[in-house]
């Protein structure tokens, strides 16, 4: 994908206070829709007084809006027949234990053999397929990174899923493999993009507040397993905390220790979406996803005789 013009913007006083969308929508309706936007703000192709954002955001009187305008290209989502791992299934919602590799929605390099090909080839239809690339998808993970992944199958239950995510009321725990041994306790550091290479996040001053909780289980004084509970949701919050640290997850090719990446031949960032709940159907829904296998055998390489207790 390539971006083809650019423009930049101040917001009016009869535009503040309305969804960044609707702003650029109504701009330039005459010759982009408002789904085209949602996109370009998605690829970070829109930056609000320099800083990516997200469609939601509400911008005010004088703010700068930077457009870099760019291709679409013409996607169809397709149906295709992607190995699913189902943890739980109802008529409202789906929950897999997402394998590593698996990217979750289509996007630049990957537009074909993602998470929601799948999800539409089980489901056969989703909510506002026609009109998203991201039919159902309520929260995400990395590439890399497995466990548990809810997506929604009726429009109803994606509205109320992402007010429940948006609202912090999804008690979210993962599983690391970290170089050396956090502290334990809560990391509260501000995470924000990285004031020199753009596409790696970082913990800096006029970040978004970011808040993770941190247990170590085993340690073996070489490598850990940690425990982590997120009560925020930023991007690569956990990768970020734990390098500001100075203990990176094993594997993580943009926050971690390359030398130590290959010398214990690891290509992937080890770390897996453990347990997620939160409320459904008038009870708490307790989700869990057992580690895969490149994790367990450092589990077993680091707590020998506690692995089987995850």
């Amino acid at each position: 994908m390539s971006t083809d013009d650019s423009d930049i913007l101040v917001v009016t006083e009869e535009e503040a206070g309305e969804r960044l969308d609707k702003v650029l929508a109504c701009r330039f309706k005459e010759v982009y829709s408002r789904t085209y936007f949602q996109y370009l703000i998605e690829e970070q192709l829109v930056l609000l007084n320099g800083e990516p954002v997200r469609k939601r955001i509400r911008p005010q009187v004088g703010d700068e809006i930077e457009v870099q305008f760019a291709a679409l290209p013409e996607i169809k989502l397709i149906p295709e027949q992607i190995p699913l791992t189902i943890i739980y299934e109802d008529e409202d919602l789906l929950v897999v234990n997402k394998q590593a590799g698996l990217v979750v929605h289509p996007g630049p390099g990957n537009w074909t053999g993602t998470f929601v090909n799948g999800l539409l080839y089980h489901c056969g239809r989703l909510p506002d397929q026609y009109n998203t690339l991201r039919p159902g998808i309520v929260h995400r993970l990395d590439k890399e990174t497995s466990g548990v992944l809810v997506a929604a199958k009726t429009l109803e239950m994606q509205q109320k899923l992402t007010q429940l995510f948006s609202s912090r009321q999804v008690y979210k725990e993962y599983l690391a493999i970290c170089i050396g041994r956090p502290p334990d306790g809560e990391i509260s550091a501000p995470i924000g993009r990285h004031p020199i290479h753009r596409k790696q996040m970082a913990v800096v001053p006029n970040g978004k507040q970011a808040v993770s909780r941190i247990k170590t289980l085993g340690w073996n004084e070489k490598l850990s397993v940690v425990k982590v509970v997120i009560a925020t949701g930023r991007t690569h919050q956990i990768r970020v905390h734990l390098k500001y640290k100075g203990t990176p997850v094993l594997g993580d090719v943009l926050y971690g220790n390359i030398s130590l990446n290959e010398y214990y031949q690891v290509g992937r960032q080890l770390l897996h979406a453990s347990r997620l709940a939160f409320q459904h159907r008038g009870k708490e829904l307790q989700l869990y996803a057992s580690p895969p296998d490149d994790m367990l055998r450092f589990v077993e390489r680091v707590m020998p005789s506690k692995a089987n207790t995850l």
